[in-house]
């Protein structure tokens, strides 16, 4: 029995699947005449040998040079798709796809899937799963310079710099999740920033709450009159509309936080061109040489236009700047569950007030307004009043009221003639 385990110990190259079963042999009882012999038979059962992930001896299968600081922007791209813990080990991995001088790498979580491409050289075509954590710190400690992979018949990977050789085990290709397909899809097109300007605007305002799917992604609404985006947490509500987009077709579908949080991430905000494809259950975009897919949350969004009020009369314009800022200081005094702060309306007057009555903090502030109606005081839940205000363009925005207990709409004073954002937040009951 001893001179199996020192069997084992002496094959560095085994996968711990691989020593398991080494120790099953072990334990057969089978009685071998030399240690040489128990290596020999060991190696022979198990199909491997005692070379390193890569030995001098392997069959390279394929072989590339990339440039350390373009892959590594590349991967930052996609790299937010893996999740931390995953079930299915391969999906920790990226897929690596190389044919004629070009380099595609794909990641997935099962439901949104991210590919990047960049150029290489490469005389050989052929596909590797590589992990993903080991691969992205290591390239983050590497120098701009060339490497080259090599990677052998069992997936071992090579990577070659200017002063060292790094050595991983890769995973067959063939298990890597495959690609929904577009089938039956529309396409639309649109400039990037518009896109990312639509997600910045309402992403936000999602829900967290698994328990209600359809309000934790985005809903898009498509006609030939333009795009419109509407997010909400049955607290607050953001709609934006983009007049300059063409759809081919009335549609409606919903995209989850995680996607968009990535196409925002993975594209830059510039004028442009992206293709934007649906079908029934994913959605595909397609920016140059990034590419993303996802599927569609499949739940009825509210219907959010009963909820929007047409009638109110009083209208209250700040200084967005000054209004944030006079938030922000004012709120750190508010209950920290639910940050409410109270605002007093009266003539050219706002006084901002908050306070936490278990520890008998309190804040108050004056600033200036122009303000439309009788007076007024209601209260709101600051943090939401700040990230609202975040998501307006311009120097002044105006909040439209009615009573204490209905909501407020908050609009930028000026919008540009392509863009209508309306934004509407619930009140809270004033505290006594």
């Amino acid at each position: 029995m001893a001179i199996y385990k020192e069997a084992a110990s002496c094959m560095h190259g085994l996968h711990p699947f691989e020593k398991h079963r080494l120790s099953a042999f072990a334990a057969s009882g089978l009685a071998p005449r030399s240690r040489q012999q128990v290596i020999h038979k060991a190696a022979k059962v198990l199909g491997v040998n005692q070379k390193s992930v890569v030995s001098p001896h392997s069959i390279i299968i394929m072989k590339f040079i990339a440039s350390s600081s373009s892959l590594l922007k590349q991967l930052q791209h996609i790299a937010g798709v893996i999740n931390a813990n995953t079930v299915l080990p391969i999906l920790e991995d990226f897929l690596f796809e190389v044919e004629k001088n070009k380099l595609t790498v794909v990641a997935t979580d099962l439901e949104t899937v991210m590919r990047v491409q960049l150029d290489i050289e490469a005389k050989d075509s052929g596909k590797v799963c590589i992990p993903a954590k080991i691969l992205m710190d290591s390239l983050k400690n590497i120098a701009d310079q060339p490497l080259t992979f090599n990677i052998d018949k069992n997936f071992g990977i090579e990577i070659t710099s200017d002063n060292g050789k790094y050595k991983v085990m890769g995973e067959n290709p063939d298990n890597f999740p495959k690609e929904p397909t577009a089938d039956d899809t529309t396409s639309f097109t649109m400039t990037a920033s518009g896109l990312i300007t639509a997600i910045s605007k309402t992403l936000f305002a999602t829900s967290s709450d698994d328990l209600r799917p359809a309000m934790t992604g985005v809903f898009f609404e498509l006609d030939k009159k333009g795009m419109q985006c509407v997010a909400t947490d049955a607290h607050r509500l953001v709609r934006y509309k983009r007049k300059d987009v063409k759809c081919p077709k009335t549609d409606t579908f919903i995209v989850p936080r995680k996607p968009l949080n990535l196409v925002k991430a993975a594209i830059p905000s510039s004028e442009d061109e992206i293709t934007i494809s649906y079908n029934s259950n994913h959605l595909f975009i397609k920016h140059g040489t990034t590419q993303m897919s996802c599927r569609l949350i499949d739940a009825r969004f509210p219907d959010y236009k009963v909820v929007i009020p047409t009638d109110n009369p009083y209208r209250l314009t700040v200084s967005k700047s000054d209004f944030q800022s006079a938030l922000r200081r004012v709120s750190v005094f508010s209950n920290k569950s639910t940050n409410q702060v109270a605002l007093n309306i009266s003539g050219s007057e706002l006084q901002l007030a908050a306070q936490d009555v278990d520890f008998s903090f309190e804040g108050n502030e004056r600033m200036k307004c122009q303000y439309n109606g009788e007076d007024l005081m209601i209260a709101f839940n600051a943090k939401f009043l700040i990230e609202m205000l975040s998501a307006a363009d311009g120097d002044e925005v105006s909040i439209e009221l009615s009573t204490p207990t209905k909501a407020g709409i908050i609009k930028p004073s000026e919008q540009d003639e392509n863009e209508e954002l309306l934004m509407l937040v619930m009140p809270l009951m004033l505290n006594q």
